[in-house]
């Protein structure tokens, strides 16, 4: 048995038997209670439901998906909301209406062949192992490689073997396909300045991992793909394993620190002039000298304000005094006019920064401490009448 609680009748409570005023709005007096129009002894009456079948149809002619589907289901729901007295017919009629004029467009399509290309299309971008799944820190394998890898890729955990490691997505500007050139252009430009972002510690990066990146096709592009992919692999084509990514995500507040005050240097001194052979015109040169005394300052400054742990401290102060003798160095190298004089200088001020002074300081903040294996550089052969040095 079902105990329902019946709440009084609406309207004030009149105590001592005195009886309530008669309205005749609510209905003549005589046994038993009046109930307005929709309310019984139990409260409202529950509304008609919703037919489901009419919803589904509604969601399939939205959606044109399957055109034959909604239009069979919005049939079926017109059939079971007469019978049954249910809600949803607005629904059914927009699901076989908008099913309908899917059902057409379909037809229209198939005779052209063009719904071929575009399912192909949709079906590529909307699975797993499509370039568009990717996403940064995401490491997979592919069956050609990154040499071969068109729309293929599998991703697998990064302590996997995989060949490639995604460390940047470059948006690419505008909503029309901007052609191969721009794009590779775009790919060349950007990933190589997102690259330090990801591997903050440049010293952890193997000698053999190079940058690749990949661009939106126009198949590609018709399907969403706006980004242009940067991924990190082996230069040989092998398999590697372990992730490459040195940033906020794997380091601590102190290696970050003493990374960011060494990214300052670092950036100023990829900005060297470049150059074929020493000429009498030096102006560029010392006025890139310029830029590095005061990166090489405001790296000492960084290093100088944040607190860092008893094992570094000594080790830091040590760096610190090195790089003031290096500021010092690339100063009078700033100042130097006379050409000859000028690149004694800038040979004194780069021996002045060598990398292996850091490595103490790396080893107590747990950071790689072999230096990566920079490129020889090219000896440059002296003009005619030119004084080697």
């Amino acid at each position: 048995m079902r105990v329902v609680s019946i709440p009084p009748p609406a309207g004030p409570q009149f105590e001592g038997g005195a009886q309530p005023p008669h309205f005749p709005h609510q209905g003549p007096p005589g046994p038993g209670p009046y109930f307005p129009y929709g309310y019984g002894p139990y409260g409202p009456r529950p509304p008609a439901a919703v037919n489901g079948v009419a919803i589904a149809a509604l969601v399939f002619g939205v959606l044109c998906f399957l055109p034959a589907v909604g239009l069979v289901l919005g049939v079926i729901a017109l059939l079971q909301i007469k019978r049954r007295g249910e809600r949803g017919k607005g629904m059914a009629v927009a699901g076989v209406t908008l099913s309908s004029l899917g059902l057409a467009l379909w037809t229209v399509a198939l005779v052209t062949g063009g719904v071929a290309a575009f399912w192909e299309g949709f079906r590529d971008g909307a699975r797993s192992d499509s370039v568009l799944s990717l996403r940064k820190g995401d490491c997979f394998t592919s069956p050609g490689g990154l040499e071969g890898w068109t729309v293929k890729a599998l991703k697998v955990p990064c302590t996997d073997e995989h060949d490639g490691e995604v460390f940047a997505l470059v948006a690419v500007p505008g909503s029309d396909f901007p052609g191969d050139d721009s794009l590779v252009e775009l790919g060349e430009d950007r990933c190589y300045e997102r690259r330090s972002a990801y591997v903050m510690d440049g010293w952890s990066l193997p000698e053999e991992i190079g940058v690749y990146y990949f661009a939106p096709s126009e198949q590609s592009w018709r399907f969403g793909d706006r980004s242009v992919a940067c991924v990190l692999g082996r230069e040989d084509g092998t398999r590697f394993s372990g992730s490459l990514r040195s940033d906020a995500t794997t380091l601590d507040a102190h290696q970050q620190a003493y990374l960011e005050a060494a990214e300052v240097l670092n950036v100023a001194l990829d900005e060297v002039p470049a150059s074929d052979s020493f000429d009498d015109d030096v102006s560029d040169d010392r006025e890139w000298a310029a830029q590095v005394e005061e990166a090489v300052t405001e790296q000492v400054r960084l290093l100088r304000a944040h607190a860092w742990p008893v094992q570094a401290r000594e080790p830091v102060d040590e760096l610190v005094a090195d790089l003031v003798a290096a500021r010092l160095a690339w100063g009078r190298a700033a100042g130097t006019a006379d050409p000859d004089a000028y690149w004694i200088r800038e040979e004194e001020a780069w021996e002045a920064t060598d990398p292996s002074l850091s490595i103490t300081v790396r080893e107590a903040l747990g950071l790689a401490t072999s230096p990566p294996a920079y490129d020889e550089e090219v000896e440059r052969e002296p003009e005619a009448g030119e004084m080697e040095v």
